[in-house]
């Protein structure tokens, strides 16, 4: 419930950038800002776990998904742009905490050997909001108004709450630490390496991802009401990709599948520069959205195992901190080609050294580190 909420509002302003850019009375390149406003909330709002270390997991997961009714009740009340920016930048604060503290809950209650595929089932609420939410948003923006998605979010959000508060359990506790112990593991340079792996290649990905509604229309040759299905089909791929790379870390080790996934990633992006119609489009997304979170839970709990010793919550979250920090990054890039003159396709080039380089750095850790 609390995944699903997290992955509607980041994701579903990709969907109705359009809409809101017309709302807003602004260009379509400068709404991008508000998806980077959402992905500095997420940075901010790690650090409300250096000051929650001691509080139960369960309570802290019940407090961030009760900021997410917030923060996106105050997007669908936004009168102006500023006030859209500040909305976006409060709805992001809880993402990379929940998602931290989520992770470890997961693991906690995992059977040995089955703590990738149990984090990538926490993850599934983000992918089927991709999948479902996304899509319903994006008809919601057509429909009625850009801003019944943010309403419809801050409800579902409301009712995590509850779920949350009722059936989470109780029983997953971490290791009790200083302030400066929660970061001792960052001395150490395996962290460093997989979360510049996390931001290089979502760097990449979102060069294009950002802009993948007007990509659709202009290479693919679709309409505004095609959207919904589209985004659906790429929500499909991203709920198959989080189970299989779940599933496929258990059987091989978390850092060989996320270089996999990423690897997937770069060709994907490759392609999507090159190819043009409806067909072509529709599979060269599918396949993206499918390498974007094949590699999601293997990088959460890759830094879930580096931080063991009291920095296991600021671990998984500095994963949706680079997560969202590449977000912003490859959004404002994509911005950049298009405001350049280049056509749609362009951006997903300017993606793909990125996405190489976060391969090879996958690839080193998992020789220098893992079995």
């Amino acid at each position: 419930m609390g995944g699903f909420a997290l992955g509607f509002a980041e994701f579903a302003m990709m969907g109705i950038l359009p809409d809101v850019a017309a709302g807003m009375g602004v260009s379509v390149p400068y709404a991008g800002n508000y998806i980077s406003a959402y992905a500095v909330g997420v940075c901010f709002g790690t650090l409300i776990l250096v000051f929650g270390h001691n509080v139960a997991p369960k309570k802290l997961l019940v407090f961030f998904a009760a900021l997410m009714c917030v923060g996106n009740g105050m997007a669908a009340l936004a009168s102006n742009s500023g006030a859209l920016l500040a909305a976006r930048f409060v709805a992001g604060l809880p993402h990379g905490a929940y998602f931290g503290t989520a992770t470890l809950v997961a693991k906690g209650l995992a059977e040995p050997g089955r703590e990738a595929s149990a984090v990538s089932i926490m993850v599934l609420g983000q992918t089927a909001a991709n999948m479902v939410g996304v899509p319903f948003g994006t008809l919601l923006s057509g429909l009625i108004s850009w801003r019944a998605a943010f309403a419809f979010v801050s409800v579902w959000a409301a009712a995590a709450c509850l779920c949350l508060a009722r059936f989470v359990p109780n029983t997953v506790h971490i290791t009790q630490t200083s302030l400066v112990g929660q970061f001792a593991f960052l001395r150490k340079p395996g962290p460093w390496l997989v979360l510049c792996a996390v931001f290089a290649g979502n760097v990449g990905i979102f060069c294009w991802w950002s802009y993948v509604s007007p990509w659709f229309m202009s290479l693919g040759g679709f309409d505004g009401a095609s959207l919904p299905a589209l985004l659906m089909l790429c929500g499909f791929g991203m709920v198959l990709g989080s189970l299989a790379g779940g599933r496929w870390a258990d059987r091989m080790t978390p850092a060989r599948m996320a270089a996999l996934g990423q690897g997937l990633s770069a060709v994907t992006l490759l392609l999507i520069f090159f190819v043009g119609g409806p067909w072509a489009c529709a599979l060269a997304a599918f396949a993206c959205s499918f390498a974007m979170f094949s590699m999601s839970s293997p990088q959460q709990l890759l830094m879930v195992k580096v931080g063991a010793g009291g920095g296991e919550m600021i671990g998984s979250a500095c994963v949706q901190v680079a997560y969202n920090a590449a977000n912003a990054l490859g959004a404002w890039i994509g911005q950049g080609v298009l405001n350049a003159g280049a056509a749609y396709n362009f951006p997903s080039l300017a993606g793909v050294p990125f996405a190489a380089l976060s391969v090879a750095l996958l690839l080193v850790f998992a020789l220098r580190y893992e079995k």
